[in-house]
């Protein structure tokens, strides 16, 4: 009765299609069934129900599991696949080949059959070993070497100024966004499968273009900013101004690359004069500005997607993101922690 009520239960919940098969077979010759009615219930074989009643009465429930052999052995061995994730990760030039400058996988498949790499192979199974051994279709990226032979102590000092902020002063980000031109913008968003939003296609670029002067506080992690017709000193000066109003009494250390406006002489006697230290990025280093993460956000969330018909209401919408984002600001701590920048002793010329 006990192997009755297990063999029922295994009825109702197995899920290994094997295992369900053999325990029904089981269940019913238990319950008296001979074996041409099971044979003509279940649609198998007389000898297969003949198996699996003498293989239950010598091992038990253990019979019902099944005994996977592993399937074929591998045509293409281990050597062959490590070879063709080489081959994939070398350009077609190196190999002779100056038709093309990549692979496809139909054009990698004939190399290899052309070559005698292997004998035969389809572009499923090159595409299954490829994704095995860790290679994958990848955009190129770039990479642009900083030439400031002071890389390192203007990267340590910014480091230095984001871990341990002064206790007088307020490091403040400054860089600019733009330009904001009106024209319709690629974005994601959900739709229905097969639907994806339509925006207006267009060539014209009407109503000029606007800038983003912005500065992010590391105390607060709230943004400041301006948009203006122009980016010149001038309108810097004026979002320095009202960053010096808004804390007066504690010296400012203002982040900055090395934008033209930014090394105006008056910005330089205005910072002099009003106790604010201009630290400047090394050349070709925007990534150590903290601000530039907000500004991909920025443009994530607010403008991608979007097709804005003035300047007023594209200013609006990202009027209304800051206002958002300033609403659940947290200060701004542990900058590239993890980063193999922590560790340079020295500035890498190109890419790893």
């Amino acid at each position: 009765m006990e192997e009755g009520r297990k063999l029922a239960r295994i009825g109702r919940t197995a899920k290994d299609p094997v295992r369900l098969r053999r325990a029904i077979v089981v269940l019913m010759s238990a319950q008296g069934q001979a074996v041409p009615d099971i044979t003509s219930l279940m649609q198998v074989s007389a000898d297969y129900v003949r198996d699996v009643i003498h293989a239950f009465n010598e091992r038990g429930f253990a019979a019902l599991d099944p005994k996977w052999s592993g399937g074929r052995p591998r045509v293409i061995g281990e050597a062959i696949r490590e070879r063709i994730c080489l081959i994939a990760r070398t350009s077609p030039a190196s190999r002779g080949i100056t038709a093309f400058s990549t692979w496809s996988l139909s054009k990698l498949r004939d190399h290899l059959l052309d070559r005698g790499t292997v004998a035969a192979i389809s572009r499923e199974t090159l595409r299954r070993i490829l994704h095995a051994g860790g290679v994958s279709w990848q955009s190129t990226s770039t990479w642009k070497a900083s030439t400031d032979p002071d890389f390192l102590v203007k990267m340590h000092r910014i480091l230095d100024l984001y871990d341990h902020p002064p206790d007088n002063g307020r490091v403040i980000c400054i860089d600019e966004f733009g330009p904001l031109n009106l024209m319709p913008r690629k974005g994601k968003a959900w739709r229905p499968t097969g639907a994806p939003r339509r925006l207006r296609a267009t060539y014209n670029r009407h109503h000029g273009v606007m800038h983003m002067l912005a500065a992010l506080d590391l105390t607060t992690g709230k943004i400041h900013y301006r948009i203006r017709r122009r980016k010149r000193h001038g309108e810097l000066l004026e979002l320095l101004r009202s960053l010096r109003t808004r804390w007066p009494g504690q010296r400012l250390h203002l982040v900055m690359d090395n934008f033209s406006p930014h090394r105006h002489p008056d910005v330089h006697a205005w910072a002099t004069d009003n106790d604010v230290e201009l630290v400047f990025l090394p050349t070709y280093s925007s990534w150590l500005n903290w601000i530039e993460a907000e500004f991909t956000a920025l443009r994530y969330f607010t403008l991608n997607g979007t097709d804005h018909h003035s300047h007023a209401e594209q200013n609006a919408a990202i009027a209304a993101y800051i206002r958002w984002r300033n609403a659940r600001a947290r200060p701004k701590t542990g900058f590239a922690t993890d980063s193999p920048i922590r560790t340079w002793t020295h500035y890498p010329t190109k890419a790893a």
